[in-house]
Formats: structure tokens, sequence, C-alpha cells
């Protein structure tokens, strides 16, 4: 995400910082840069001149030509305005004080609506609200069997037109799907609806006999963040009929200019709520402006970081582990439980970004997200008692492993050798006061 624009920002601010002073012309000099880097990055023009001119009032204070570091006084006045164009503070979904909280998803085909009508229902499944999904869309073939399929994924009910009869069309889908999630006590229903190539009246219009029907407390726009200006476009035109409440960016991974998350919130008027940050329906994202403004400028996410971590890492499994590492009993099956929960936080490159320097350190460098598909395989192909005692993984039985993990023996010697390194590593950390010691993570 941001990758182009972080790259070009950073470009811009490295000069500034090896500057003693800063003068009227630096600044000039500086802000044209970033006015070139914002339109590269497909930012709405007017958004850019907007946030340019707010930047120079601030930057040209006569606090900033005195301060002992002026060029860190203008990176921190860019990054208080990029929260600002972001949105100032995270915008949570607004639910409603008798439940269902209802919630109608619009926006084009192909711009990613029922995989994230999944990724929503995951995501409130786990902060313990039941919800369920509503297959409106009767126009693309197989959406609703998508929709169905995704919901036995992830254990909540959906509701089609297979429950309503052959004749209801989408208005009555979402009235009769509506009432089903009452009924069964649901905290949140999400309305999948149909999207179309282009926007059309037709389309418009059934969306607004769907939002006067069901009373949505929440409409969000689903937009392709790769379409850049035209998905900003897109969303405006979407506002105009139906007053939506929020924005969700898809496609985020496969981002690297950005113009539509730093665009949207500025022409709509609306906050990004979410972004889809991968295909996997854990993959999802709370928007929250301050830091993704910390992103762009390459100082990294920490607190998302240590979010992701929690979700990814069990509590009570965490003790357990804690105990073995004291009783010297860190097995292959621990390590490889630990490289299962490291995926679950999502791709690494995206987690290396949100550690602060760590992009800028790794630039360049491919991050082989297969080595961890290799280490499974090898780890797969032991048995459960070479997996307990490794010491006991003589030449044959090494040789035996990497014909059935599809591997060579010097990788599986490689990946012995390191884990006889962190055992080593772990045998000093049991040696710690309890309370003391930090989970280790492990990268093959």
């Amino acid at each position: 995400m941001f990758d182009r624009l972080t790259e070009r920002l950073d470009d811009v601010f490295r000069k500034l910082r090896g500057q003693g002073r800063i003068t009227e012309r630096n600044i000039d000099e500086s802000l044209r840069e970033i006015r070139r880097a914002l339109l590269e990055a497909d930012v709405n023009f007017q958004v850019a001149r907007s946030f340019l001119h707010a930047v120079r009032e601030k930057a040209t204070g006569r606090e900033v030509f005195r301060s002992l570091a002026p060029g860190q006084q203008v990176v921190k006045i860019v990054h208080d305005e990029l929260v600002t164009l972001l949105g100032r503070q995270m915008e949570p979904i607004k639910l409603a004080d008798h439940p269902p909280t209802v919630i109608l998803l619009v926006g084009l085909q192909g711009c990613g609506k029922t995989t994230f009508a999944g990724k929503l229902a995951l995501n409130f499944k786990g902060q313990g609200r039941p919800p369920f999904m509503v297959a409106a869309d009767v126009y693309r073939p197989a959406a609703a069997e998508q929709l169905k399929t995704l919901g036995d994924s992830i254990g909540v009910p959906v509701f089609s037109q297979a429950e309503t009869g052959e004749d209801a069309d989408p208005v009555e889908i979402c009235r009769r799907g509506v009432e089903a999630a009452r009924k069964s006590s649901r905290s949140v229903v999400i309305l999948d609806t149909a999207g179309r190539l282009s926007i059309d009246d037709e389309m418009m219009d059934e969306l607004v006999e769907i939002r006067a029907l069901t009373q949505p407390h929440e409409i969000l726009f689903v937009a392709d963040s790769m379409l850049g200006q035209d998905a900003v476009e897109t969303a405006s035109r979407f506002h105009e009929r139906l007053a939506i409440t929020g924005c969700v960016l898809t496609k985020m991974d496969g981002d690297a200019r950005g113009g539509a998350a730093l665009s949207i919130r500025q022409v709509t008027g609306q906050p990004v709520k979410y972004i889809c940050t991968g295909e996997g329906l854990e993959s999802l994202e709370i928007f929250h402006p301050e830091r993704i403004a910390s992103r762009i400028l390459g100082m990294g996410d920490v607190v998302s970081f240590v979010e992701k971590a929690e979700q990814a890492f069990d509590q009570e499994k965490a003790a357990e582990m804690e105990a073995k590492l004291r009783q010297e009993t860190f097995s292959f099956d621990d390590f490889r439980e630990q490289l299962q929960a490291i995926k679950k936080m999502g791709p690494l490159d995206q987690l290396m970004g949100m550690i602060p320097g760590a992009g800028k350190a790794l630039k360049g460098v491919q991050v082989d997200e297969t080595a961890f598909v290799q280490v499974e395989a090898i780890i797969s192909s032991m048995t459960a008692k070479e997996r307990v005692r490794p010491q006991i993984l003589n030449g044959s039985r090494r040789r035996r492993i990497a014909r059935g993990s599809g591997t060579t023996v010097q990788d599986v010697n490689r990946l012995v050798k390191q884990f006889q390194a962190m055992q080593k590593m772990m045998k000093q950390m049991s040696r710690m006061k309890p309370g003391r010691m930090k989970m280790p993570v492990p990268f093959a």
C-alpha cells in the first residue's frame, strides 16, 4: 500500500532534513515535489491543491524557520495535514439501539462487495455480534452461491431468493431478509446488493427502494481502490442518490498509489470505514487516519501490528508455550503452530511496513512467503517422534524427509540448524524470571 507515494515523499523529506536552514525557496521546491507525488498517486487535483495550500501556510510560519530542526517540523506538518485529509479520527459502524443493525452494501460490479460482506460478517462474529447476510444480487450468475459459500466457511447464515420464491425481486429479498434476521435474534444484517458495469437509473432506483424499505443504519459504498479517481467519482455519484454513510476500499494490497484513499473523504464528505488488504477473509482493517498517515510517511504502524498479533496469538496457548520454553520441551509442532499464527497476521511485506524503519531498510528486498510453505512441508514429513526429538534426525531420516516434502537434504539441514539455534536461545531465556520472558517470533 502507498509504496510509490511513500518512496517519493521520503526523497522530499530527506532533502529537507539535509538543509541546515529552511527558507521559503526550500519550502516551495519541496511542495512542488509533493504536488507531483500526489498527482502521480492519482489524488484528486482539487484535493491535492487544498492540501498543499494548508501545508504551505503552516510551513512558512515563523516558528518553523526558527526551529532547531525545521526539516522535522515540516514533516510533522505534512503528517498532521494528511491526518486531516484522511478524516482525523476513526469512524466506527453505527450500531442500532435495538438490533439488528442493518448495513447496506452498494457499488459497481467487480469492486469486491460480496467478499467484503464475508469479511465484515467474520469481523462482527469475532466481536460476539451474530451476523446475518442477505444475497440480494439476482443478476450476476452464482452471486448468491458465492455468498453462501462464504457464509458456510465462517458459520454465518445467508438468506437468498431461494427462501422467498423465484419471483421475488431484490427489494423483497432485502425486506424479508431483515425480518428473518430479526426473528432469529441476529445482531447485524448485511445486505449484499447487485453491482453494474456502470451507474444507471434502474440500478439507483432499486437501491433507493431498498433503502426506503429497510431503513439501513449504514450505507457503505464499496470501491476498488485500484481505480483511483474513477472510484472517487463513482462514490460521489452514489452519494448524491443514496446519501452513503461511509466508504470501503478494497484491493489495497494491489494499489501502490493510494489516490482513492487520499481523495474519497474530501470529495464525498463521508469517512472511509474499512480497507481490505488481501484476499483472505481475515484481511480487513478498520481505517485509522493517523495510522494510515504514519504508514504513508514511512513511520510504521506499531499499534496495528500489535493488534494483529493479539488476534493471531491465543493468550492461553501463549501461556502454554511459555511453560514449554521453561521446561525446554519446545518442539517442531510448536514451531509450526507459531508459523501458522504469523501467517494469520497477513502478508509479510505488509507487516514489515508496519514496523518503523523496516520498510526503508528492506527496500527492494523480496519477501518470499513460499519459505513458510516449505518449512511446513518439511515438518509435516517428519514422524511424531522426530518432531518432538529432533536430535534423532540422522542422515537417512533427513533424506526421507526431503523426499517426502519435495525439498533437498540441504533445506532440511538448514531448518534443523535454525531450530537448534532457536532452542539454544530459548534455553537462555528460560533462566529469566517469570513474567519477563517474551514470546519469540520465528522466521525461517
